[in-house]
């Protein structure tokens, strides 16, 4: 749901739920959801996005392609997802512009599931954590460089190495 205003400022209410069950064991957070996972109805639906892809490499699995694949590779890897976000003024999907945000809650999550380690993707999810979220959760984040295709400056296999953490071993 969205509130598009002459600036080009848009109020932006997160519209997906957060995935995981009780065998989840770590807690990834975006930002909020960019314009083009919002017309998908989905996250990390940006076609440059790596996010999949890095996951996919981190648990030697195939790239997912459709939602129920995603979201089973997630599942099967013990990795909960969700956002810090829960509505903002935001300019397209310009972490940058993100203002007046109303966090999501994550302590239902945590109280289901056996979360032992919080990583965010990129350092604007992890700034907002620490501001919003981590007074509610008592956990500090690890930040994890963004899979955004606006990270140029990390590759793909950077990525996969830093996000190797996410298997626990």
């Amino acid at each position: 749901m969205t509130g598009r205003q002459p600036d080009g400022w848009e109020h932006v209410v997160h519209g997906f739920a957060p995935i995981y069950d009780e065998r989840s064991r770590v807690l990834v957070l975006g930002t909020l959801p960019s314009v083009k996972s919002r017309e998908e109805n989905f996250y990390y639906s940006h076609p440059r996005n790596r996010f999949w892809q890095v996951l996919a490499a981190v648990f030697d699995a195939p790239v997912p392609q459709s939602i129920e694949e995603k979201k089973a590779l997630l599942l099967a890897n013990g990795v909960a997802l969700w956002d810090v976000v829960g509505q903002c003024d935001i300019r397209r999907s310009a972490d940058s512009t993100i203002r007046n945000v109303e966090p999501n809650d994550p302590r239902p999550i945590l109280a289901a599931a056996p979360i032992r380690a919080i990583y965010t993707n990129g350092a604007k999810a992890f700034e907002l954590y620490r501001k919003h979220l981590r007074p509610l959760t008592g956990i500090e984040a690890m930040r994890l460089p963004s899979t955004s295709p606006a990270n140029a400056a990390c590759g793909t296999e950077a990525l996969i190495t830093a996000w190797r953490v996410l298997r626990g071993e």
